[in-house]
């Protein structure tokens, strides 16, 4: 035993002196190289193994499974090893949907039947510094028409599902699991009690905080202290992975799969189209009994997102899963596609981009499950010093990536998925201004800016479908990022959760100008014969029944820039680098039930 130790082993309880033999026995004696004799920092040598102890329990098989992982996989990447060895890609079955199809209106129906059987998963770990937005991700406004926030757009919508599929039977409560991390699950809850749960009960909503995982320091897996205290395990976040064994910890699955749930959607926390999505995939999951349904949109060969592919082994095993866009060319190269990753007669690579979200079959997630103990296959990215691979420029640790759950599964599982087109269903918000700006033209922006055009061009795109004469985008630029300008509309979700329930409330022969704004918030809204030049918000409790139609003509809201670095604007603003400045509107508010006509 490490002779400094050796003087502390008398201070420390039986269970922290277990933990310590387990340090000694998986070489990790440097840990206790300068401690003192006992007597000082006592209390500090005790915090330390109390982290020590954390760490331990927050990963499946403990510290020195986690020591032992890295090890192998801190070898095989100094050896260069390939992960795809012995595999060989092709294109794996799915759905491809069109919106408004028979065949997505079919599976939207389906999909809407069977949400009150799911349950979903918000993997909500991060803040906003990176996107220039000093809250959490969730709390961060999705558009600025309305100002409601990604988390409230969320709820809302599986408020919606739970109401839809319900359709009359006593309505069933549709669970929510929030990933929080250190960074933001105070401010997660924060945010749900001001907001009273956007309208969910609290027992709907569990928060599960993810602990994260020691840094490593060598190729030997050798635990790394923190630079400010000799009494402290440097940590880094594992990934989102950590979703899996937190919910299998946690015993939620059980509950949910004893209260007759069925499915599992896992989505991510900046994503304002994605439900527009979700009620046709998860019809797809239900009609193909998928167990793993990946939602996807179309991809350009080479581009930077993920290829869903299938993977055979020589071994005869096969898997569906993501394959990052860099790794990808590569291995279709060296496995007979001598032109690697290249777009089709449909003008797409035939491996469609991952936007991970997941839906799981309840059933045989908890199965696997409990095979791992949640565990999801790791990797490690170390920056070595140089060439010899002998030493990183700073620490390491293990990763694991939600959407490599299928890694584990056996051949017989029925992994598929389901792609839907890019204006749908994917508008996520990662980077910032100035990053946005340096995007190659033609490539998404994936900002704020170019994250709340796509839900007005979304919707515009959807009543234009149903009917209503929309004019074509005007192009603009804000934050040097151009964008396709279209009217500003948006609905609260119970308005218009599926392509069949807008039809149903749109009707005759309705215009929407270029400049003009719409907010529906109300449930029983139907628009006939509307002619909207300006802006117009209709605020209606959901039993008031309210027919607009006539002519609305006024100043409207306009839109003006905002340049990212100029302080006096709030910061949601700046990152989007414009806001609305409203002119004037006409807005009919109905807080009683009963029939309504608009009729300016």
């Amino acid at each position: 035993m490490a002779s400094t130790l050796t003087h502390n082993f008398n201070i420390l309880s039986p269970q922290q002196q277990d933990v310590a033999k387990m340090l000694l026995e998986n070489g990790q004696s440097h840990l206790f190289k300068d401690w003192p004799a006992p007597g000082i920092d006592d209390d500090q040598k005790k915090s330390f193994f109390d982290q020590i102890i954390r760490l331990d329990s927050s990963y499946p098989g403990g510290l020195e499974a986690y020591i032992k992982n890295a090890k192998r996989l801190l070898a095989d990447s100094k050896a260069g090893v390939n992960p795809f060895d012995g595999f060989t890609p092709s294109v794996p079955t799915g759905e491809t949907l069109t919106f408004g199809e028979e065949n997505f209106i079919k599976f939207e129906d389906r999909g809407v039947q069977e949400a009150r059987k799911a349950a979903f998963v918000l993997v909500a770990g991060g803040l906003g510094e990176r996107l220039g937005y000093s809250g959490i991700k969730v709390a961060l406004p999705a558009e600025t028409t309305t100002g409601t926030c990604f988390l409230q757009n969320y709820i809302e919508s599986i408020l919606a599902l739970q109401e839809a599929s319900s359709q009359g039977e006593s309505q069933t409560r549709i669970p929510l699991a929030i990933m929080t991390s250190d960074d933001t699950h105070g401010r997660t809850l924060e945010l749900l009690e001001l907001n009273s749960y956007f309208g969910m009960q609290p027992t709907q909503v569990t928060l599960l905080k993810q602990e994260k995982v020691a840094c490593l320091d060598d190729n030997d897996a050798r635990l790394a202290l923190d630079p400010q205290s000799k009494y402290k395990i440097q940590t880094k976040p594992h990934g989102h992975g950590d979703v899996h064994s937190l919910l299998y910890s946690s015993g939620l699955l059980k509950a949910w799969y004893d209260a007759g749930l069925k499915w599992v959607l896992f989505f991510q926390d900046t994503n304002g189209l994605l439900f527009k999505a979700i009620p046709a995939s998860l019809g797809v999951s239900a009609t193909k009994q998928y167990h793993v349904n990946s939602l996807a949109v179309p991809r350009k060969a080479k581009e930077a997102i993920g290829g869903i592919t299938r993977l055979t082994h020589s071994d005869g095993r096969s898997m569906v899963i993501n394959v990052e866009y860099n790794q990808l060319d590569p291995l279709l190269r060296a496995s007979g596609y001598p032109d690697g990753d290249v777009n089709s007669e449909t003008g797409y690579s035939p491996f469609p981009g991952n936007i991970n979200q997941l839906i799981l079959e309840l059933g045989p997630y908890i199965e696997e499950l409990t095979k791992t103990g949640g565990a999801i296959q790791e990797f490690v990215n170390p920056k070595y010093k140089d060439a010899s691979k002998t030493s990183f420029k700073s620490s390491t640790r293990l990763e694991c990536m939600m959407q490599d759950y299928p890694k584990t599964l056996s051949p017989s599982a029925r992994v598929g998925f389901t792609v839907m087109e890019t204006w749908l269903a994917y508008a996520p918000v990662k980077n910032n201004a100035e990053d946005a700006a340096k995007v190659p033209k033609g490539n998404p922006y994936h900002s704020a800016t170019s994250g709340e055009m796509a839900i007005y061009r979304a919707n515009s795109i959807i009543l234009k479908k149903a009917g209503v004469q929309i004019p074509d985008p005007e192009l603009k630029v804000f934050n040097g990022q151009e964008v396709e300008v279209w009217p500003r509309i948006t609905w609260k979700p119970k308005w218009g959760l599926t392509y069949s329930q807008i039809k149903s409330k749109v009707s005759g022969n309705s215009s929407i100008s270029q400049n003009s704004t719409l907010a529906i918030k109300g449930q029983k809204v139907f628009i006939e014969n509307l002619s909207l030049d300006g802006a117009l918000i209709i605020d209606a409790v959901d039993d008031a029944e309210v027919n607009v139609s006539g002519s609305v003509k006024n100043n409207g809201w306009s839109i003006e820039n905002v340049d990212y670095k100029d302080t006096s604007e709030p910061e949601v603003l700046r990152i989007r680098g414009f806001k609305l400045n409203k002119v004037e509107q006409q807005e009919a508010k109905y807080t009683e039930p009963g029939k309504f006509s608009f009729k300016p």
